[in-house]
């Protein structure tokens, strides 16, 4: 169980390798170089705890293909960070971040054909997808306006309001549709990052996604509400009916 733990760090020793690769093809500042190892750490900082948390006896194929994918979003963070004040290689940030979507395809069938599947691997695949759009949305915020970056800060803003709201924090049902859509944002983030549309077609591009995810994540919040009011309902009549069943008594 302890080897496995350290399997993260792996990957994050080949995350740091893959920077210095990188900065190969498209020199990364030392802003963008110190983000993509403070992301390869932090989050396979996390990973490990996760595991440690759950008793984990295997790391699992499909976890493999999340962090392989994982260690991609390192890389483009560090690219997108040094873009603010360098000159970066955009076909190597478009190359890096389609082979991350792809592979977001994969790790879920991959845990499906290795009855890997676990609450521990979902989550993970979930954040790596939330960091990517975040970065994506960075990066696209100079092209056609900051109110892209509502595509990476949904996720958070939701996490933040099941901290003050516990029953925000109950587990949502599988939806295939929340997986397409986090998939379309991120392609239609990527074309957009690609800088071949014109800045008003790729504004269209960027709006038409951004509704599909607002629409995603309105259909989950209110799933969460109706749950939560239904449980409210059900409390309310038990305890009244104790309150009747008291006065009946006496």
């Amino acid at each position: 169980m302890g080897n496995v733990q350290w399997v993260p760090w792996w990957f994050a020793v080949v995350g740091f390798a893959a920077l210095i690769a990188a900065s190969a093809l498209s020199p990364l500042s030392p802003w963008g170089f110190g983000a993509g190892i403070a992301y390869l750490v932090v989050s396979n900082l996390l990973l490990a705890l996760g595991l440690r948390r759950r008793g984990a006896a295997r790391f699992g194929q499909a976890n493999i293909v999340t962090a392989t994918r994982s260690v991609l979003v390192g890389l483009i963070t560090a690219i997108v960070v040094s873009s603010f004040t360098a000159a970066v290689s955009t076909p190597l940030l478009v190359t890096l971040a389609a082979i991350a979507l792809a592979l977001d395809g994969i790790d879920g069938y991959v845990a499906r054909r290795t009855s890997s599947e676990s609450e521990l691997g979902a989550q993970f695949d979930m954040e790596v997808d939330a960091f990517l759009l975040l970065v994506l949305s960075v990066c696209c915020g100079p092209i056609v306006g900051w109110w892209v970056l509502a595509f990476g800060l949904m996720r958070y803003a939701f996490v933040a309001a099941g901290l003050v709201l516990p029953w925000m924090r109950e587990t949502l049902p599988p939806r295939f549709w929340r997986k397409a859509v986090t998939a379309i944002c991120g392609i239609a983030l990527t074309v957009v990052a690609s800088r071949l549309l014109p800045e008003v077609v790729a504004a269209i591009v960027a709006l038409a996604a951004l509704a599909l995810l607002v629409e995603s994540f309105a259909r989950d919040v209110t799933w969460l509400v109706r749950t939560h009011l239904s449980r409210v309902n059900r409390s309310g009549i038990r305890l009244v009916s104790t309150e009747e069943a008291s006065t009946e008594e006496a």
